[in-house]
């Protein structure tokens, strides 16, 4: 039987609402100050339903058996959640889908993020299901997981280099802070490739404590929206809509997500919200603001990388070596360091909405 959950903290609900607060006041003020904007409603219709589906799902996912499998070479804090019940991801990401393309229903870009974005939520749920029936915390296994994801990414840049919106015959160049420009061409293919992998496991890596890859995507996808609607004379309001819509559904599940959590994304919601911020930064032009805005996601995969790399090259003939973090990814180093989880989260949220705001300032 899964235990009884424990009362939820007063701080982390305080620290949610507050960070919903913040990012519908900056979804109000591009209504009221920038032409063509409407980022308020898909934000409040997205957050209203992801909450109501997640609250009529968790106690469903509960009766199926979905219940998280904790790795045991984690923080040993975390072995009490085994048993939460996970694949949130199907619950939300569709809601933020459905919202984001109704806003604009006529852009066939939209038909096209929405497609990646489902795409590797199927993936993931693939990945979650059978760590489920096998009780283990893996899997798919890493290469098939990764030619999967490359797969579906391919087929995204097929669609929109047919359509044209990646530049179609004219050259191909990248926005970069104060005007400048870095010409690309054909290697957009290599790149849109390494965007959809790197980013789509930076965010699963995130997801890794109650409420922080939820809070960090939902400020994240503001901060693109944001930027989207500020740049040019007219904004980009079709794909700015889908990013708050996004970010909706995030603030939503963040309901039954944050510390203690209800209820978990998985690799089912995780892998959707990396390959929605990568489909919507490429068809906008937008690589470099999402690699600002979600330079937590960036720092979670860079401290994996160097952690095994380190320990590799400092290996000794006894097959051990030297660490330089505590536990990567970077929350586990934080919170084995004393910090609280909670802590942890809510000053991860606070980077990510620092971020977001220099990503604004140096607009391309």
């Amino acid at each position: 039987m899964t235990p009884t959950a424990p009362p939820r903290s007063g701080s982390s609900q305080r620290a949610a609402v507050l960070l919903g607060l913040l990012l519908l006041a900056a979804c109000l003020a591009s209504d009221r100050f920038i032409a063509n904007s409407m980022l308020t409603a898909p934000l409040l219709l997205a957050a209203l339903v992801a909450a109501l589906v997640t609250a009529w799902g968790v106690p469903r996912l509960k009766r199926l058996k979905m219940g998280q499998v904790i790795r045991e070479d984690g923080p040993q804090a975390h072995l009490t959640k085994a048993g939460t019940p996970t694949m949130g991801g199907l619950l939300v990401v569709p809601v933020g889908v459905i919202v984001g393309g109704l806003i604009s229903p006529a852009d066939p870009r939209l038909l096209a993020v929405a497609a990646i974005t489902l795409a590797y939520m199927a993936i993931g749920a693939v990945d979650d299901w059978r760590s489920l029936t096998r009780r283990t915390n893996t899997g798919l296994k890493p290469r098939g997981k990764l030619l999967l994801q490359a797969g579906a990414a391919v087929l995204f840049l097929l669609w929109t280099w047919q359509g044209q919106w990646l530049g179609g015959p004219e050259p191909i160049s990248v926005a970069l802070p104060l005007g400048w420009l870095l010409p690309l061409g054909l290697l957009i293919w290599p790149l849109g490739l390494f965007v959809f992998l790197a980013e789509s496991n930076a965010t699963n890596l995130t997801d890794g404590l109650d409420g922080l890859a939820a809070g960090c995507g939902a400020v994240v996808f503001t901060g693109l929206g944001l930027q989207l609607m500020l740049r040019g004379h007219e904004g980009d309001p079709a794909l700015a809509a889908f990013c708050v819509a996004m970010a909706g559904c995030w603030l939503g599940f963040l309901a039954h997500n944050r510390h203690p959590a209800r209820l978990f994304m998985g690799d089912t919601g995780s892998l959707a919200m990396g390959a929605a911020l990568s489909a919507v930064a490429l068809l906008s032009n937008s690589l470099w603001p999402l690699l600002l805005m979600g330079g937590v996601f960036l720092a979670e995969s860079l401290s994996v990388i160097a952690q095994v790399w380190v320990f590799k090259a400092t290996k000794r003939a006894d097959g051990q070596g030297r660490r330089l973090l505590r536990m990567a990814p970077l929350h586990h180093h934080f919170e084995l360091g004393g910090l609280g989880e909670e802590q942890v989260v809510i000053r991860f949220w606070g980077a990510s909405l620092l971020l977001v705001v220099l990503g604004l300032v140096l607009l391309p």
